[in-house]
């Protein structure tokens, strides 16, 4: 991902780097130890899935598509209450497991049930950067409270190749006060921060105008609203003090005039979840703005709750049907650039520009192989038309699918 395809290729790995990357031919005379024949297949890094809710994933076909984004969350509010814990936990396994089959290497997770961590981080291969999740809709229950006992957690969690960010869950859902906490916390130690911000078009004009279905529910739910009316849900992002580089602003799909610059101006990363803003009919997403601002821009499944499935098939959290998704809404954005916000992209908005998302000296050792037959000078049209499980996935230098 960071020069042209490579034929007859090869990547040399020490430990759990990258040291080289070449022909075959070029590198096979200094190279010592275990050597691997992949045979025919396209050898690529592995994905990054910026966004997923895992503990959803079983979660797939209960809802249908529905006609205002607020009845939405209704059903899945509700669904949730009445979930186990072991529920929870079986839908987090069964998601990572649909990831690691196809493809992806590292996922950016929200948190519901945050008491699944470490337990479930120990049971898969997977790079998992988790995202506490806060909600907070009124003061009843301290916004500092809810803060202190995600930053306490994080605090307990340690591993080797997974950690913890925090996810204040969108700017409706959140008051004011646990926003900027959030965003001061996160600075202080180091954190990433995600939330879902202007993903629907009740949002945008809760935020805009102080008036809407949601602006309505929120109202009679007790949310204090006077922070409604003042500009876009990105603007008050801003006042709250969450652009920032260390922000996954995820969705992102109804801008006013000036977010886009403002987004780029404070190097914030975009998420976009193809087929959730299909599930929900959204307007056309603002790619052309954000690029041509200059926000980076990458990509994530979210969750199965919000995939359309179709009658008597399954469906999968897989970021090669992201991709094409994708591709069939924006015909004019070339293959390459989609494999970029799937790789690249993902890696810089979490944080590891130069580690993951690319094969090269130094990065990483993530990585996957895909069987295909393919001139280098096709290789990024193929990856977008694949289907089905990675030939073989390696994360941190171990075989997390091993070759067969």
């Amino acid at each position: 991902m960071v020069g042209p395809p490579i034929g007859n290729g090869a990547v040399t790995i020490a430990g759990n780097r990258i040291k080289s990357v070449g022909r075959w031919r070029d590198l096979a005379a200094g190279t010592f130890g275990q050597r691997l024949d992949l045979g025919d297949a396209i050898l690529m890094p592995g994905l990054v899935n910026a966004h997923c809710h895992l503990d959803y994933t079983n979660m797939a076909g209960h809802f249908p598509a529905p006609k205002l984004f607020i009845d939405w969350l209704k059903l899945i509010t509700s669904t949730k209450s009445e979930w186990t814990a072991a529920e929870y936990t079986a839908s987090w396994l069964a998601g990572a497991e649909m990831l690691l089959r196809t493809g992806t290497t590292t996922v950016g997770d929200i948190e519901a049930v945050p008491q699944l961590l470490p337990a479930v981080w120990n049971s898969t291969p997977l790079r998992v950067i988790s995202f506490l999740e806060l909600i907070g809709l009124t003061k009843r229950r301290p916004p500092q409270r809810v803060l202190q006992e995600a930053l306490d957690q994080i605090a307990t969690l340690s591993h080797g190749r997974c950690y913890a960010g925090l996810s204040p869950h969108a700017p409706y859902s959140t008051v004011t006060q646990l926003l900027r906490s959030s965003a001061e916390a996160a600075r202080r130690q180091g954190l990433l921060l995600c939330t879902h911000v202007a993903e629907s078009q009740s949002e945008f004009s809760m935020f805009t105008h102080g008036r809407g279905d949601m602006f309505d529910w929120m109202r009679r739910s007790g949310r204090e609203m006077s922070d409604c009316g003042l500009g876009s849900p990105v603007r008050h992002l801003e006042r709250c003090g969450l652009l920032r580089k260390n922000l996954l602003a995820t969705h992102a799909n109804y801008l006013a005039r000036g977010d886009a610059a403002l987004l780029a101006k404070r190097r914030v990363s975009v998420v976009h979840c193809p087929r959730s803003h299909a599930f929900f009919d959204h307007s056309p997403f603002p790619l052309r703005r954000l690029r041509g601002a200059g926000v980076n821009v990458c990509l994530g499944t979210d969750s199965l709750a919000t995939v359309i499935k179709p009658r008597r098939q399954s469906v999968e959290l897989d970021m090669f049907a992201e991709m094409r998704a994708l591709a069939d809404r924006n015909p004019w954005l070339p293959s390459r650039a989609i494999l970029r916000m799937a790789t690249l992209n993902g890696a810089h908005a979490l944080g590891q520009p130069g580690r993951l998302g690319q094969l090269s000296s130094g990065a990483l050792a993530d990585l996957i192989a895909l069987p295909l037959v393919v001139k280098p000078g096709h290789a990024a049209d193929a990856v977008l038309e694949y289907r089905g499980a990675v030939a073989a996935s390696m994360i941190d230098g171990q075989w997390a699918v091993p070759p067969l």
